[in-house]
């Protein structure tokens, strides 16, 4: 579903953010990428879904190159790829029925379309009975999940997650990683940035370790399996 074949990404002279990175996701895997900050995790997600290009190397998603993609492709491109942010990048002046509706109107859906589908987005990640409270209403729990809501709303085959549970407390943290994981088992593809070992040790996930750019480790699951 993504492969990496000798990506390197620079963002100045000196300043190497990728380097050499191979890496193969399959469809239907739950991955976790960890490290510490700076280590790359962030820019290897922003690449997947052509946020930036790579300096070096080739990027497939779902058998498409992304790197070469066309302007005019990247909308369909990120309809296939669903993104969520640890800041949730809500529309503060939209409530969170509109913030899930916008993903649609932008991409020319219809009016019968969206009334159908952000409703049972919205059921879905547990949210109906708060579609009309604005951003600052929310807890940030209820902003993450609209933010999941909205990155759904194409029914994506791959769902990436740049530290979701970072600005969250731990019972909110808990209840993001378990829809996450209940997406995961409809078969789509959730590629996960953390810094929360205790997420990844419970779970028992595929674990790749990145440091400076580089990938140091690989584990199937958690426990360290190969």
């Amino acid at each position: 579903m993504i492969k990496f074949e000798n990506v390197v990404k620079k963002y100045l002279k000196n300043s190497v953010a990728l380097s050499g990175i191979n890496l193969e996701i399959g469809k239907g895997e739950f991955v976790f990428i960890v490290g510490p900050s700076g280590a790359g995790k962030t820019t290897l997600l922003r690449l997947i879904i052509r946020e930036e290009k790579p300096t070096e190397g080739k990027i497939l998603v779902d058998g498409v190159d992304v790197v070469n993609l066309p302007a005019r492709k990247l909308p369909k491109l990120r309809r296939k790829v669903g993104m969520v942010f640890q800041s949730y990048r809500l529309l503060p002046k939209r409530t969170v029925y509109e913030n899930v509706a916008f993903a649609l109107e932008v991409s020319g859906r219809s009016n019968r379309e969206i009334q159908k589908v952000v409703p049972t987005m919205l059921r879905l990640v547990g949210l109906e009975d708060k579609d009309n409270h604005f951003p600052n209403q929310l807890s940030g729990g209820e902003a993450q999940r609209t933010a999941i809501a909205r990155a759904l709303v194409h029914e994506p085959d791959i769902l990436l997650a740049d530290e979701p549970t970072g600005n969250l407390d731990l019972t909110n943290a808990w209840e993001i990683i378990q829809l996450l994981n209940q997406i995961n088992s409809w078969g789509t593809t959730v590629v996960m940035a953390t810094h929360n070992q205790d997420i990844v040790n419970a779970l028992k996930k595929r674990v790749i370790t990145m440091d400076k750019g580089l990938i140091i480790r690989e584990e199937k699951d958690a426990n360290g399996k190969k």
